[in-house]
């Protein structure tokens, strides 16, 4: 049992990752109410001997921060600069890559929001990766990554069905969490 392992059962989560270990994906997490949930995620991740990525708002990039967090898989989202737009941007970092798992967080934000981003889908779908559903479950401490969900190319319909699965879970702050449509 490694470091990230102990901590998580001390704290009392549960962990289940049994997706296969694809050399490219994206993670899907949610629910996503709290920053509390990178620092779970990162280390349900460790504790099972795997790597992603994850991206994050480029403001927290600043010397010396960036350098850790781009050590540990950070990838810097640019939202006010013409660096072309972001799917854009991530097809083609999974077109010239051998192996990149990215985590998501398709709700954008950890306020309460009905509107989730549908680029985790349109990634997915143009660069032909699989999409691992990755829970925290803050209601059961338990955080699982055990669905494969491959988009269709219909994003509506996807995010409808991604939804679906997340509406059983509860957040860290649950009345910042929902699956219902605007």
């Amino acid at each position: 049992m490694n470091i990230a392992a102990i901590i998580l059962k001390i704290a009392g989560w549960r962990v289940n990752v049994t997706a296969p270990d694809f050399d490219k994906c994206l993670i899907c997490v949610a629910p996503h109410t709290s920053n509390w949930d990178f620092v779970l995620g990162k280390l349900a991740y460790w504790a099972v001997h795997r790597k992603a990525g994850f991206l994050m708002k480029s403001s927290w990039f600043f010397f010396p921060l960036g350098f850790v967090l781009k050590a540990i898989g950070g990838v810097p989202v640019y939202r006010n600069e013409k660096r072309g737009a972001l799917v854009d941007q991530l097809v083609d970092k999974y077109d010239n890559s051998d192996r990149l798992a990215l985590a998501i967080t398709p709700e954008g934000t950890r306020r309460r929001t009905a509107r989730w981003h549908t680029g985790i889908l349109n990634i997915a779908y143009r660069a032909n990766v699989p999409i691992l559903l990755g829970v925290l479950d803050y209601g059961n401490r338990y955080i699982d990554v055990s669905e494969v969900f491959y988009p269709t190319g219909d994003s509506l319909a996807d995010m409808k069905k991604i939804k679906q699965f997340y509406s059983p879970y509860h957040g860290k702050y649950p009345d910042k969490f929902t699956t219902e449509d605007e």
